[in-house]
């Protein structure tokens, strides 16, 4: 049965709904905008951090449902924001470049002492987990070594995993892994400048062994940073191997 509201009148239902008088002229709900614009800020900040945790665990190979279920939305709500996954991956990438770039950046205007710079630098970006985010165009990169030949690992999808491993000085092609753009460029190199400073100074004060190149050091970022399931003995592990792994770079007296 159905009772007609005697107390009904066009802004009460115009307010009722939601929406003000000058909203309803314009055609728009002034309410709900400011709330999804929200919502949907939140929701792509879930998606990054997933991404982030996803890709730092699994590897570049893992699929967006993986991702979605990490955010805890809809894999709809993932490719709203990031049309495909080399999107996705591009973004992530360039703000990984970006955060180690600034660590160098800090360890240099910091550290008075080269050892302790490049020492600090790969410290602090095995901490932060980095090396589980190696960029891949920074891993692509061909950094010349002495004898003329490239140094940087190359990344591929190991068969039957969606895993990516580091493999030495094989050219593949990662399906997985986007295309380098203009802007990916600069990034890399900002961070391989930077990198290369510490690398350097530490070489000059014969700190440094004299074989050892900007890949060498972003090797040793992503060798130090293994992903374990127990947070306590990850950080473990990290800084044993990376105690290893600095003495191995350090200069010895003849």
């Amino acid at each position: 049965m159905h009772v007609q509201d005697s107390h009904w009148s066009p802004a009460s239902a115009l307010a009722a709904g939601g929406m003000t008088m000058s909203a309803a002229g314009n055609g728009r709900d002034t309410s709900r905008t400011t709330p999804l614009r929200v919502d949907a800020q939140r929701n792509l900040e879930h998606v990054l951090r997933a991404a982030r945790e996803v890709f730092g665990e699994l590897g570049y190979g893992a699929p967006m449902e993986d991702v979605a279920r990490r955010a805890r939305v809809g894999v709809g709500t993932v490719y709203r924001r990031f049309p495909s996954k080399d999107v996705l991956v591009r973004r992530i990438a360039e703000e990984e470049t970006s955060r180690l770039t600034d660590q160098a950046r800090a360890a240099l205007g910091q550290e008075d002492e080269p050892w302790s710079a490049l020492s600090r630098f790969l410290r602090t970006s095995v901490a932060s987990g980095a090396g589980r985010l190696l960029p891949p165009q920074v891993l692509r990169v061909s950094v010349e070594d002495g004898a003329g030949g490239p140094r940087v690992p190359q990344q591929r999808t190991q068969p039957g995993t969606t895993e990516l491993r580091l493999v030495p000085d094989q050219p593949v092609a990662v399906a997985s892994v986007p295309a380098v753009g203009a802007e990916d460029d600069a990034g890399t190199s900002a961070l391989l400048e930077v990198v290369g400073q510490l690398v350097d100074r530490a070489r000059a004060a014969g700190e440094l062994r004299p074989d050892v190149s900007v890949s060498d050091v972003l090797l040793v970022i992503a060798t130090a940073a293994p992903s374990l399931p127990d947070a306590a003995q990850q950080a473990a592990a990290s800084a044993r191997l990376l105690d290893i792994l600095l003495e191995g770079l350090r200069s010895r007296p003849a």
